[in-house]
């Protein structure tokens, strides 16, 4: 009669911020390898490091690569996997904020 819930709520309890690791697992900029793509680079690592967090941020300047996130303008913030800024060098404080959201959205 129970056997068919058996171990589900389990599963629930570990779903979410209770699995292992950070839930933060990529976070890229995609840029072409000028001033304001660097820029936001160093902003993001700043960010990162200002949070506390064990995530590498990634560089990438290959351009095809660049293309297949759909990317128009750059330079981009991509976090796992998921563009969430172009266009504009956003300042550290702005990548934290993004990266906080993006926790609470896991």
């Amino acid at each position: 009669m129970g056997l068919f819930n058996f171990g589900k709520k389990k599963e629930v309890e570990n779903c979410c911020c209770g699995g292992a690791g950070d839930p933060l697992v990529s976070i890229k900029v995609l840029g072409a390898g000028c001033k304001s793509c660097h820029e936001m680079y160093e902003n993001t690592k700043e960010a990162v490091k200002n949070a506390g967090l064990s995530v590498e941020v990634e560089y990438i300047t290959d351009m095809e690569k660049v293309m297949t996130y759909g990317v128009m303008s750059m330079p981009a913030l991509v976090v796992n996997e998921k563009v969430v800024s172009m266009g504009k060098v956003l300042k550290a404080t702005d990548v934290e904020k993004l990266l906080v959201q993006t926790l609470h959205m896991v």
